[in-house]
């Protein structure tokens, strides 16, 4: 785990260094596209020194100068399958942006979705010895929480702060240069199948390209797609995708849970494919431009044209009725959503005072989604876009973009993690036996 704390801030200084020097690459490597852009940075300054530990502080000094997407390829479930596949579609989208941008990028921050991701909560506490919080304590507090055995195979993706208490006091963003005696610390650590992030280690490199930081798909995605009450208020991000659903809980502007579901648009898109014996590229455009989960009487009515070129020509003029088509999405849509709510549940979410859910990613644009994540997942539902941000093309501001967008804040205000303190090396956090709890229930 040492080692990953090395590498962790390794690219956090490559990060700020990338910054500085003015543009920094955002790669979003997803199951059914790669989404890249390049962002400038103007006249960055060091937000250690005002901000702090604390959520991500809304829009940055940085631009979109270039943006592209190509299809993605050898990515299964949000997780490279075929390495030189993959390799090739990350640098067609990282030429066409660079092309837009007119400029070289080496550096990228990387998003991924699935790889098994699982939440621990864990906590710390200490006694000062000198009655003001220092970075020191800070550190010692962190370095005090115990860490869980994350099992053969695993490695810590975030490591977020998302609680400080001193004394009686709960709920501190910061808690340096304040004033008390017994410090507590709830920190939100994040961990992945090892395997699938030194894949997309990999790839990168392959492509000639530095990896300046990596975030979890549903983190960045709740970051774009929740407004600053639901993030403080608490919040569910469904971040929908091509092949992984990722479901992120927000509180207090930060990310106490994350998980993702092996399932998503492509799903419905293979059960079309299936259903109609169509090719997937002709189960797509009909699910895209007739598709939807609540059929009506009139949809008894409306004859969608198959189309195709099989040779076959009865097969090709083939119709089928709405309703039909509609017959095909909505059990594999139930089924996704119907994982998504016992995952929420697993979460402890029904415990927290509000219960917004967003929907976001390419698959919520499926017309009457809403209506039915409101009944299956029985909370108020709506369909969440990205934050604008400055520069963006129109084409990437749709739900679909969500991951790319928060990528972006997240580039420009990382939040606070582990890594960015000085935790000596022989404080560095004692494994202890798995005590994955639902702490939030208790602690906010």
């Amino acid at each position: 785990m040492t080692d990953l704390y090395q590498s962790q801030r390794a690219m956090r200084n490559m990060r700020h260094a990338a910054v500085q020097r003015g543009v920094v690459a955002i790669l979003d490597i997803g199951t059914s596209k790669i989404a890249c852009l390049i962002l400038r940075f103007d006249g960055f300054e060091d937000r250690g020194d005002q901000d702090g530990i604390g959520p991500m502080a809304g829009q940055s000094n940085f631009r979109v100068i270039g943006a592209a997407t190509t299809r993605s390829r050898g990515v299964r479930f949000g997780e490279i399958a075929v390495m030189n596949e993959t390799e090739r579609a990350i640098r067609t989208a990282v030429q066409a942006a660079q092309k837009m941008a007119a400029v070289r990028v080496d550096h990228v921050i990387a998003a991924f979705s699935g790889a098994e991701p699982r939440s621990y909560g864990l906590a710390g506490e200490l006694h000062l010895e000198d009655s003001v919080v220092s970075e020191d304590d800070v550190s010692r507090v962190l370095a005090a929480c115990d860490v869980p055995d994350l099992g053969p195979g695993r490695e810590v993706l975030h490591a977020l702060p998302v609680n400080f208490a001193l004394d009686n006091r709960s709920g501190l963003g910061d808690p340096r240069g304040q004033i008390g005696n017994r410090l507590a610390c709830d920190l939100h650590l994040l961990s992945v199948d090892a395997s699938v992030v030194q894949n997309v280690l990999a790839c990168i490199k392959r492509c000639d390209l530095e990896l300046a930081g990596i975030a979890n798909s549903a983190y960045v995605a709740g970051i774009s797609s929740l407004v600053e009450d639901e993030q403080e208020l608490g919040a569910a991000c469904i971040d929908l995708g091509g092949g992984a659903s990722g479901i992120s809980i927000f509180m207090k502007k930060h990310m106490i849970y994350a998980d993702a579901v092996r399932m998503g648009g492509d799903h419905v898109t293979s059960d079309i494919s299936k259903g109609l014996q169509v090719p997937l590229a002709v189960a797509e455009r009909i699910k895209t431009k007739h598709g939807g989960v609540h059929a009506t009487g009139m949809d008894d009515r409306e004859m969608i044209e198959m189309g195709g070129d099989s040779g076959d020509w009865e097969k090709d003029r083939r119709q089928i009725s709405r309703t039909e088509l509609i017959g095909i999405m909505r059990p594999r849509v139930e089924e996704i959503l119907e994982e998504v709510r016992a995952r929420l549940d697993v979460a402890g979410f029904s415990d927290l005072p509000s219960q917004q859910i967003v929907l976001t990613g390419g698959a919520s644009q499926i017309p009457g989604l809403d209506g039915l994540a409101s009944r299956i997942l029985g909370q108020r539902v709506r369909m969440g876009r990205p934050l604008r941000v400055q520069g963006l093309p129109q084409a990437a501001t749709g739900p679909a973009f969500s991951a790319a967008v928060g990528l972006c804040l997240f580039a420009a205000h990382p939040q606070d993690e582990w890594w960015d303190f000085e935790i000596p090396a022989e404080r560095y956090p004692a494994k202890s036996i798995n005590r994955a709890f639902r702490w939030f229930k208790d602690n906010w």
